[in-house]
């Protein structure tokens, strides 16, 4: 598979003050944003899905100690993000799983266990989000994904994520539900689909900010991988396909690896390094 850019970034994409900074070496730990990386993203989205209910449903031990064992394995992977000193594809990718697992808890926490409902849960994560981005924005100079260069910006990139995560998983189960689009016929990850597709022909045709297409196409695969997740494992009488969890998610594990092994990924590039490494 070729490694098609799409939402790539370049170094003119954020503060002017950047440009004036000495040019240096520095090392990525994010990967390229190609096709590829949209793909496994959108299985790892699904994967939280199936996973997290897998934990919470399937095992019985409900939303609270499925968050808090996510939380706990979220934490530590991201621990270990930053601790190491360039990119590796399968850690970065187990830290991104773990923040779909914790965010499907997550929102199932607030939104059932603790009666949020899923509007009020979607709107309260939204305002996270934003309230993230604008905090980044705000604190470094810029949200794109090709300035991150510091302990501190992976800091916000990774709560971002989070948010972004459980947002998803809130918002797919309101579209699902309180949207009346149903489990089944794939209706709510068609207009998830649809979305993002909306965004690809912005990114083609137009000349609208890079960063902001990313983090958007970002939040919606988030509720296409939750409506996937929930189509393959609600039962038949509520749409679903009535597939294990176990299985769907051995199954989803399975593609991420082989699509990792089969198609490596670079890290992607930050201004000032022309290696890519």
């Amino acid at each position: 598979m070729n490694t098609i850019p799409f939402f790539s970034f370049s170094a003119a994409q954020g503060n002017a003050d950047d440009n004036a900074r000495p040019a240096r070496q520095y090392l990525s730990k994010v990967p390229e944003i190609t096709l590829l990386f949209w793909i496994i993203k959108i299985a790892a989205t699904t994967l939280g899905e199936t996973g997290g209910d897998a934990v919470t449903m399937s095992m019985n031990l409900g939303y609270l100690v499925g968050t808090l064992i996510f939380a706990t394995i979220f934490v530590a992977a991201v621990g270990a993000q930053i601790a190491v000193q360039r990119f590796h594809p399968f850690l970065y990718w187990f830290v991104m799983i773990a923040t779909t697992t914790v965010g499907t808890t997550l929102a199932d926490f607030l939104d059932r266990s603790l009666g949020i409902g899923y509007t009020g849960g979607t709107a309260i994560l939204l305002t996270l989000v934003i309230l993230s981005l604008a905090t980044w924005r705000w604190t470094l100079g810029s949200i794109s994904v090709s300035r991150i260069n510091s302990v501190q910006g992976e800091l916000f990139y990774w709560a971002t994520i989070l948010f972004s995560q459980t947002l998803g998983t809130a918002l797919g189960d309101w579209a699902a539900d309180t949207g009346g689009l149903g489990y089944g016929d794939g209706d709510g990850a068609a207009v998830f689909a649809v979305a993002l597709a909306v965004v690809a022909v912005l990114y083609a045709w137009t000349s609208v900010s890079r960063v902001t297409l990313f983090w958007t196409a970002f939040i919606l695969t988030r509720p296409l991988g939750a409506t996937l997740g929930d189509l393959l494992d609600k039962p038949i009488d509520h749409g679903g396909l009535a597939l294990s969890r176990y299985t769907a998610s051995a199954v989803l594990v399975i593609f991420i690896i082989a699509c990792l092994v089969i198609f490596p990924q670079k890290a992607g590039k930050h201004p000032g390094d022309s290696s890519g490494s």
